[in-house]
């Protein structure tokens, strides 16, 4: 209701001269000065929370990326494996000393024996 009676003497170009009403206290100053220091200790908190929920935040997505990068690599091989086109084949020098290797220790554990017997 006072705003339509202020707009209704704006319409009719009768302007109100309004002295603005400042306290000057001795307060003021003081108030000033913890309002800026409470500004700067919020502020400063504020900054250490954001910091923190982005150190949080980029240590979490890290992780689960490992996790999925796992969980692909373990699908990939489950794969190649169940594929038998797509094993690797032994080289044939190596299985052939592997075979090598076996044949030599049976005849060692069967020369042990007899010693064992004589």
């Amino acid at each position: 209701m006072m705003i339509g009676r202020k707009l209704i003497i704006l319409q009719n170009g009768q302007i109100l001269n309004r002295e603005k009403f400042f306290l000057k206290t001795q307060y003021m100053e003081e108030l000033k000065h913890l309002t800026v220091k409470n500004v700067k200790k919020h502020g400063y908190n504020g900054l250490v929370t954001i910091i923190r929920f982005y150190i949080r935040s980029t240590n979490l997505l890290l992780n689960k990326y490992q996790k999925i990068r796992i969980k692909i690599k373990n699908i990939r091989d489950k794969r190649r494996s169940d594929n038998p086109n797509q094993q690797k084949d032994v080289n044939k020098f190596l299985k052939i000393v592997s075979e090598y290797k076996h044949k030599i220790r049976e005849i060692k554990h069967k020369i042990k024996e007899e010693e064992e017997n004589l």
